[in-house]
């Protein structure tokens, strides 16, 4: 079954034509709540919030875009709402010990200098405005195309290639040497 069957199926109140319809894009969906929100923990109520939001919401769906696309925006929002939600605690510099789910690894790179990039990488990730920060994880992470991320963030392609770009600049500025 393509999407829309399986969407139509989920109209009808099949719970297994959900479970399959997120399956397919349970991976994507989960590296942009991880992301975004800078560990796993926080990752997993992020997309636990998308897929309760994407079920009950589901009549609001009105197949203009993809259905992977739809449940990337309600992630994404997910995520920013519990970020924000925990800003006051600084739950953004919690290390943990999954890796932060950025494939980082060099089989000749030691653990230990594995572990210092990839807190590299969520630290600089975590200084980006937050319009960047989302427009580059959807990009990078969620494999979104431009057009899906400018409807995301409802602003113009050109918007979205301006914010990656400056994500990307920012991200390499921060990454250099001098700011790690």
């Amino acid at each position: 079954m393509d999407d829309a069957e399986l969407v139509a199926a989920c109209r009808r109140g099949d719970q297994y034509a959900f479970a399959e319809l997120v399956g397919r894009y349970r991976t994507p969906t989960w590296h942009v709540c991880l992301q975004i929100t800078g560990n796993t923990h926080d990752a997993e109520d992020a997309l636990q919030d998308a897929v309760i939001g994407a079920w009950q919401n589901l009549a609001k769906f009105r197949g203009d875009a993809r259905f992977g696309t739809w449940l990337h925006r309600i992630a994404t929002n997910a995520a920013l709402t519990l970020v924000r939600r925990r800003k006051d605690t600084n739950s953004l510099d919690v290390t943990d010990e999954d890796g932060f789910g950025i494939d980082l690894t060099d089989d000749r790179t030691p653990f230990d200098e594995q572990v210092t990039v990839v807190d590299a990488v969520r630290h600089a990730l975590n200084q980006l405005p937050e319009d960047f920060r989302v427009a580059i994880v959807l990009a990078e992470y969620a494999g979104l195309p431009y057009a899906d991320i400018a409807e995301h963030q409802q602003v113009t392609v050109a918007t979205v290639k301006t914010r990656i770009h400056r994500a990307r600049k920012q991200l390499a500025e921060l990454l250099t040497p001098s700011h790690i």
